[in-house]
């Protein structure tokens, strides 16, 4: 048994990421709430649970549901848990709905790092600007307890390359995949054709991850609406429902027997929330993984078992999670090539495809989709099962 009951993701609300820069967080929240409630229908009178992804910014506080005009709340958070945050919101709306605390909770990410015209840094993230591709500003992204993160995934990737000998065009084929599949995503920022070539012949930010190893930085806010099984059936949407979490943060202080660089809470995570759905690793038909770096990727797949660990550069590297390979992953560019919205970037795209609403990227098979939300660099995780069908095996 999942121990979340019978829930489903019943709206949707994605604000623009290609083109706005104006803008705080609290306005595309409130862009973003509006969107899933009508698209699932609903009003904000609906809403008795609000839960909120805290992302240390000014904007994701308490203060925002007052913000947002809602009232008498029965449920109501501002959680963290860095980019595996949206693990544990998902798993306390859930078990809320399913115990009949509440009966329509939304869930709100939002971010505005990007200023226009700003010194880079006066944003939130700060560092050094790294591109102004379409007229935005690309910034790695900064860790505001353990400085650049870019520099603790380049020595993760490094020792991998050292110990199994990955290589930096095995990573790039993830990149390029992905670029691909932006390029089938009309909401993607980067949809410009990206070859290994390109990938190569980018800069490097800090060796060895080049410049498109790393994630994009994007303005604007994703909300979801999740209820009932039984009341998603009478709702204008095609339900995606909730078939398990599992969290997994087993932190990293250097000192124990666990190589933070090479294992990942994936490795736990991803085969107990398999067990909860009752599904195999072979029933899997869709990936959308976190992918803050092309690394991420590569040692998710690894300790979720579709390849043996030190295997994973060779795995990705004949495409197959690319438009017609064999495991589509993040099929909307995730956040290296759509947007950056943390793990509201995989769990948008998995909702998309699991109501067969994407258009010319459509997969065929979207029966049981997996998605890692991971954090913290390397330290936090959760994998979500999420399926269009309710509660069988199909």
């Amino acid at each position: 048994m999942n121990g979340l009951g019978d829930v489903a993701v019943v709206g949707l609300g994605v604000t623009d990421m290609t083109h706005r820069v104006y803008g705080s967080g609290r306005d595309f929240a409130a862009e973003a709430l509006a969107l899933a409630l009508a698209d699932a229908g609903l009003d904000k009178s609906d809403l008795d649970g609000l839960l909120v992804h805290g992302n240390q910014t000014a904007d994701s506080s308490p203060e925002l549901a007052n913000a947002l005009g809602l009232r008498e709340l029965r449920l109501f958070s501002v959680m963290y848990a860095a980019g595996a945050g949206a693990g544990g919101m998902l798993q306390y709306a859930a078990m809320a709905i399913g115990a009949g605390l509440v009966d329509t909770v939304a869930l709100v990410f939002s971010d505005a790092p990007l200023r226009p015209r700003a010194k880079a840094s006066s944003t939130q993230y700060g560092g050094a600007p790294s591109r102004t591709p379409e007229g935005w500003d690309y910034l790695p992204f900064v860790h505001g307890d353990f400085g650049v993160a870019v520099s603790g995934y380049a020595l993760a990737a490094q020792r991998h390359m050292d110990l199994y000998g990955t290589t930096s065009e095995q990573l790039g084929a993830i990149a390029v995949a992905q670029r691909a599949w932006a390029q089938l995503n009309p909401a993607a920022q980067m949809r410009k054709p990206m070859t290994l070539s390109d990938h190569q012949s980018s800069r490097l930010v800090v060796e060895p991850l080049h410049l498109f190893d790393c994630c994009l930085v994007s303005n604007g806010a994703v909300a979801l609406v999740l209820t009932s099984g039984a009341r998603a059936r009478d709702l204008p949407q095609p339900p995606v429902y909730l078939r398990s979490v599992v969290q997994s943060h087993p932190g990293d202080d250097g000192t124990g027997d666990r190589d933070g660089m090479l294992v990942t809470g994936a490795s736990r995570a991803g085969p107990a929330a398999l067990r909860a759905a009752d599904l195999e690793l072979s029933d899997i038909t869709l990936l959308q993984l976190y992918d803050c770096f092309t690394y991420t990727v590569l040692v998710t797949l690894e300790d979720l078992g579709f390849c043996g660990k030190g295997e994973g550069g060779a795995f990705v590297a004949d495409g197959k999670l690319g438009p017609g390979g064999s495991l589509p992953t993040n099929t909307g560019g995730g956040q290296l090539s759509s947007f950056y919205m943390w793990t509201f970037t995989q769990l948008s795209e998995a909702v998309i495809q699991g109501r067969g609403q994407a258009g010319e990227r459509q997969v065929a098979r979207n029966d049981h989709i997996l998605v890692s939300a991971n954090g913290g660099i390397l330290r936090n995780h959760a994998s979500i099962v999420m399926s269009p069908h309710r509660g069988a095996r199909t």
